[in-house]
């Protein structure tokens, strides 16, 4: 099963990832795989390109963050280690940093205080954990990043959207409107409007001006 797809910059590869681990880049002109790779050892529910196509960012329910060599197919650095189960990557516009979001597996929980639902901002070179944006009370489900890295926005299963300040790592704003899983969001190419998808049926757009709903 294929749990998520990316379309490359340039529009000519998709890239996917699936159930078993792999993430696999494709040729759009022939519909054929072109590349196959193995390191998640279980599925992988999230996937990102770079800005140059150059990279490509995964994120599975190993837990581990991945960053992939488009050229050759291997990883960049050691995974990265979020500490649950990941649904959500993403690369910051200026390629210095990437976020995770995810959720714990409920017969996971250690009881050690550590908040699986908090998003992390990780050192794109080094691999660093730089950030723990911590607001959300359950699952992070998706990420955005406004055009000019200023803010993040997040969704989760809280029913919630919050925006955070990537200058302070603080919450700006709290966007109510949905009553179930935010499941998608997407920003506009200005950076000025927010389209959110739900399980409860319902697309809503929102001002990010001033953080108010639209329509």
């Amino acid at each position: 099963r294929v749990w998520t797809i990316a379309l490359s910059p340039d529009r000519k590869k998709v890239v996917s990832g699936s159930d078993d681990g792999g993430v696999r880049l494709w040729d759009i002109d022939t519909g054929k795989v072109i590349g196959r790779w193995m390191g998640h050892t279980d599925a992988v529910l999230s996937v990102y390109w770079s800005r140059d196509g150059q990279r490509v960012l995964s994120g599975s329910l190993d837990g581990t963050a991945r960053q992939w060599d488009v050229e050759n197919g291997e990883t960049i650095l050691a995974p990265i280690k979020a500490g649950h189960y990941l649904l959500a990557v993403i690369y910051s516009p200026d390629m210095s940093l990437f976020a995770t979001g995810g959720g714990e597996r409920p017969w996971d929980y250690t009881g050690t205080g550590d908040n699986k639902s908090a998003i992390k901002i990780w050192n794109v070179k080094t691999g660093e954990l730089i950030a723990t944006l911590e607001g959300h009370t359950d699952w992070v489900q998706c990420l955005a990043w406004t055009p000019d890295g200023k803010t993040l926005i997040s969704g989760s299963h809280d029913f919630s959207i919050r925006t955070w300040n990537t200058s302070t790592w603080k919450q700006i704003a709290l966007l109510e409107g949905h009553d179930h899983v935010v499941y998608s969001i997407a920003i506009s190419p200005n950076g000025r409007i927010l389209a959110s998808a739900s399980w409860d049926y319902t697309a809503q757009l929102w001002n990010l001006d001033d953080n108010q709903l639209i329509s």
